[in-house]
C-alpha cells in the first residue's frame, strides 16, 4: 500500500486510461444503505492534483447526491482490469454541483457538451490517495462503452427527464433528500 497527498502526473495518466471506476457513499445512519456505483461514459476529469469532477447522468436512483448533501463523504475507486495490477482509491469531501451553481460552467465545460441526460456534477476534494496491489482483480478486455443510457436520455428529452428526476430521484432509498432537482 502506498499513500499520496495528491494525484501525481503518473497516477493521473493511469486514471485517465481506465474505462470505468466506482464511487461509494453512505448515509450517517448505521441502518442506512451503503451505495456503490459503477461509472463509465468518460465521466471523470482531474481538475487539479486534489480535485476531480464526475459527470452524473440521470438514472434510476440518486443515492450519491443524497449522501453528499447529508455528509459529503465520497470514495472513488479504480481497478486495473488490463495490464499491470493496481487498485487506486481517492478519498475526500464531495459536493453536488447543479446548473446555476457558480462552479457549474467551468466544471461542465470539462465534459462533452452534447452528452444527454446530465443531471449534476460531483466535485471531490481529494484528501487521501491510496494504491494497493490489485493482485486479486481479474483480467478483462474492454469492448467499449454501452450506449443504452445516452440513447435512453436522448429519446426521453429534457422535459421528460426533468419529470423522471422529480418522480424517481428526489430521495434516497433511506429517505434522504436530494439537494436539488432540475
Amino acid at each position: 500500500m502506498k499513500v499520496y497527498t495528491e494525484i501525481t502526473p503518473a497516477l493521473a495518466e493511469w486514471i485517465q486510461r481506465q474505462p470505468m471506476f466506482f464511487n461509494a457513499s453512505a448515509p450517517l445512519s448505521g441502518q442506512g444503505h451503503i451505495n456503490l456505483s459503477p461509472r463509465g461514459l468518460d465521466s471523470l476529469r482531474i481538475v487539479d492534483p486534489n480535485q476531480v469532477a464526475i459527470l452524473d447522468f440521470t438514472g434510476s436512483g440518486n443515492e450519491t447526491a443524497c449522501h453528499l448533501a447529508e455528509n459529503g463523504r465520497l470514495t472513488v475507486m479504480f481497478c486495473a482490469f488490463e495490464g499491470e495490477p493496481l487498485i487506486l482509491r481517492l478519498y475526500g469531501e464531495g459536493e453536488v454541483i447543479v446548473p446555476g451553481d457558480q462552479a457549474w460552467p467551468s466544471l461542465r465545460g470539462l465534459f462533452d457538451a452534447e452528452a444527454p441526460g446530465v443531471r449534476q456534477i460531483f466535485r471531490l476534494l481529494v484528501t487521501r490517495i491510496q494504491t494497493t496491489c490489485g493482485y486479486g482483480v481479474p483480467l478483462m478486455k474492454f469492448q467499449g462503452q454501452r450506449q443504452r443510457l445516452p440513447d435512453w436520455a436522448s429519446d426521453k428529452g429534457e422535459d421528460a427527464l426533468r419529470q423522471y428526476r422529480q418522480a424517481k430521484n428526489a430521495t434516497s432509498i433511506d429517505g434522504l433528500k436530494a439537494p436539488t432537482l432540475f
